[in-house]
């Protein structure tokens, strides 16, 4: 068995499992639990799996060889995301980011022995936990202090109260149909052969899962809501 798995592969294997185990707590009960986005559950999940692997192996190299490649690694992975992929919101970059980070600080951490001079070396296990627990404690605070606001599309049939002297009734007349409390209102394409004009409305709400839905129009028609 020694011939099959190098030295410190089992403590390689606990850290994944604390790993795993703190990224699927947060994205399961801090993040999915409002968004109820199940495509972005599944890529934190993966993604904090291969980005785990990844920097372990990486790790086998020198240190400073490992350490810039680990870090143009990240810099492609994110910039693969942001042009090649559909926008993601700033919450939802934020929640990668941080599964991202975890992954690779446990990942990098330095397997625990005992030197020449008898002196205890590398990242001790509880300290991971510690900056686990710091994380996990940040986010909660701050998705407590802070309202999430989201926003939906709206296909608007009532157009005369789109004008900008209308503000106030157009909000009214939002809040009664939708049954929210509306934060902001931005007016996108307006058709009048139909009388409709498309609307962004940000709103105050605990799930996020109406965010980003898909309706039967064009691009163009929303493109600049």
């Amino acid at each position: 068995m020694q011939d099959l798995f190098s030295n410190g592969f089992a403590d390689i294997l606990l850290r994944f499992a604390i790993c795993i185990l703190v990224n699927w707590g947060i994205v399961h009960f801090l993040y999915f639990k409002k968004s109820q986005r199940r495509d972005f559950y599944f890529t934190f999940i993966i993604i904090s799996v291969a980005i785990f692997f990844l920097v372990y192996l990486m790790m086998g190299m020198d240190r400073g060889k490992a350490t810039m490649g680990v870090g143009l690694g990240l810099f492609g992975i994110f910039s693969i995301m942001r042009y090649r992929t559909d926008s993601m919101p700033v919450r939802e970059m934020t929640y990668l980011f941080v599964v991202v980070c975890l992954s690779v600080v446990h990942a990098m951490a330095d397997m625990v022995g005992v030197d020449a001079n008898g002196k205890i070396v590398g990242t001790p296990i509880a300290e991971l936990v510690v900056i686990d627990i710091i994380v996990i404690l940040a986010i909660i605070i701050f998705e407590k202090m802070l309202k999430m606001e989201t926003t939906k599309l709206v296909q608007y049939d009532r157009i005369e109260l789109i004008k900008p002297e209308k503000r106030d009734e157009l909000i009214a007349d939002l809040e009664q149909r939708l049954g929210i409390k509306v934060f902001d209102v931005k007016v996108g394409a307006v058709d009048f052969l139909r009388d409709m004009a498309m609307l962004r409305v940000s709103y105050e709400g605990e799930s996020a899962g109406e965010v980003d839905q898909k309706i039967k129009i064009k691009n163009s028609e929303y493109a600049n809501v």
